[in-house]
């Protein structure tokens, strides 16, 4: 379904860049909040386990504390706040304290702007942009989370995997056939490469948020993709590794998050995965 406004290309960009930007600065607070949110259940469930005290923990969630600098713990003022702009303003660094500013805030507010402009200017206003957008957020999210903490959340993926399968009933990416296929598939493919590889190796290769990461761009994309994911993401996660080994002297033995090139692999699989299986296959 796509709703005619009757704005200008010019105009439709704007909205969809300064709506990525706000959206993109909470992408940027779910990222960091949600591992410390589940960190501390994590605690609370083992202490109740294990029958210890429970321990007062201060209110903690997506939208308290307000923001503030993780340096001097100051809240941040409104006008400091202000996607992209504000670190510019600030020149990257804390108003109070001038610590140093993470360049992850203004780049993921600059990635979700473009992006969001990016869709509404491909298929306006539409149920397709929306969703796509939708897939692209969590795909940012997972990422950042994945590379920091290696750890890909079940309150993200699995919520992803449902609507993947909900947004293909009316066939908005694949079919509801190819959906549902694509989600074993996608869980099936890489929980057998888990488990050969640990017969043969004795280690984990991987952990199981990436049999369900996979799983959920298999019910988004179908599964004629998900082969196309898997070697896409290979393939970027040997190039980048190598290039880590090779030009920042990272630790080849150090474990690799696998997530993140599964999410790039899945956003470029959804714009051009066919014309990439028309060459691959």
């Amino acid at each position: 379904m796509t709703i005619d406004l009757g704005f200008s290309p010019l105009l439709l960009a704007l909205i969809g860049l300064l709506l990525g930007a706000i959206i993109g600065s909470f992408l940027n607070v779910v990222a960091i909040r949600l591992p410390l949110i589940m960190e501390a259940q994590w605690t609370r469930d083992s202490r109740e386990v294990l029958g210890l005290d429970p321990v007062a923990h201060p209110t903690f969630n997506l939208s308290k504390p307000d923001s503030h600098c993780p340096h001097c713990q100051n809240p941040i003022k409104s006008i400091h706040n202000i996607p992209i702009l504000s670190y510019l303003f600030l020149r990257g660094r804390c108003h109070h304290c001038g610590a140093s500013i993470s360049i992850q805030y203004p780049m993921v507010e600059l990635l979700s702007a473009l992006v969001t402009a990016f869709y509404v200017m491909q298929f306006g206003i539409s149920t397709l942009a929306l969703a796509s957008m939708l897939f692209t957020y969590a795909l940012i999210v997972l990422t950042l989370i994945d590379y920091r903490e290696q750890l890909l959340p079940d309150q993200i993926t699995l919520p992803l995997l449902w609507l993947g399968l909900l947004v293909n009933l009316s066939g908005l990416f694949t079919s509801p056939e190819d959906g549902i296929i694509g989600a074993a598939l996608g869980y099936l493919s890489l929980w057998s490469v888990f488990w050969l590889f640990k017969l043969v190796t004795g280690k984990e290769g991987m952990g199981y948020g990436d049999f369900k990461l996979n799983a959920a761009l298999g019910a988004w994309l179908g599964w004629q993709m998900v082969p196309v994911v898997i070697l896409l993401a290979s393939l970027l996660g040997t190039v980048i590794g190598c290039l880590g080994i090779i030009f920042a002297g990272r630790d080849r033995n150090a474990p690799l998050a696998f997530g993140p090139y599964l999410c790039i692999a899945g956003w470029i699989a959804m714009l051009w995965g066919d014309s990439i299986s028309l060459y691959l296959f």
